[in-house]
């Protein structure tokens, strides 16, 4: 067990105890659970004890006002303001993906996703960068058009600067639109036939380009400019 997973505490939200029991059993070995939760007056009371650094949050959760994951995630930041949060739920639909977001999710993953790259994901979040399951991009992509939202970073906003643009290979381009879809380095990796460390190595150059921290800061920016 690596020492850094072990540092990360997760807890986890979701209203199916057997599908909580399987998740908290992929994760265990990994990462430090310290709660779990079923619904929205329990999740909030949950995470103001034990202030988790990522919590899972399916969005259909019962309880409170009907609001579900993203009501979990807005009565909980004054209470807990540095965790972060992915959703993972069964859901695709653009109104689910766009409540959590707009609420302030750093994420959101269906739970088709396989346990090696829920880990991933989970480390990604914690690690401050924008994690979402590739088929919600343009769902995403609608969010962020539609208005910033809180607590996913970035302020790279304004009109299109083709020169910024230009700057960029078209080999950097390519990488840069998968990165700013929510692909994985190692999805990245296998679309474009290139190696991990390649997409690493260009992504930090396209950072580097256009003058941004990190893969939030890139996706809003290839947001803004509807080049994704």
């Amino acid at each position: 067990m690596n020492e850094q997973e072990q540092q990360i505490r997760i807890a986890i939200v979701d209203d199916h105890e057997m599908f909580r029991a399987g998740v908290i059993a992929t994760l265990q070995p990994h990462f430090d659970i310290v709660g779990q939760a079923a619904d929205v007056e329990g999740s909030v009371a949950m995470i103001a004890q034990t202030k988790p650094d990522v919590v899972l949050l399916d969005v259909h959760v019962p309880g409170g006002e009907g609001g579900g994951g993203a009501e979990i995630l807005v009565k909980s930041r004054a209470y807990s303001p540095n965790t972060v949060f992915l959703a993972l739920s069964v859901s695709d639909s653009p109104q689910d993906v766009g409540s959590v977001i707009r609420a302030g999710a750093q994420g959101y993953v269906t739970k088709t996703i396989s346990g090696d790259d829920l880990i991933s994901s989970i480390k990604q979040v914690h690690e401050g960068y924008a994690v979402f399951s590739p088929k919600l991009a343009g769902f995403v992509l609608s969010a962020f058009q539609n208005g910033s939202p809180a607590g996913m970073g970035g302020s790279a906003s304004g009109p299109i600067h083709d020169d910024e643009l230009d700057r960029l290979s078209n080999r950097k381009q390519e990488v840069m639109r998968l990165i700013a879809r929510g692909y994985t380095y190692k999805e990245v990796a296998a679309e474009l036939f290139i190696s991990i460390k390649t997409v690493e190595t260009h992504v930090s150059s396209v950072l580097r380009k256009l003058q941004l921290s990190n893969r939030t800061e890139l996706t809003r920016w290839a947001a803004d400019r509807r080049i994704v």
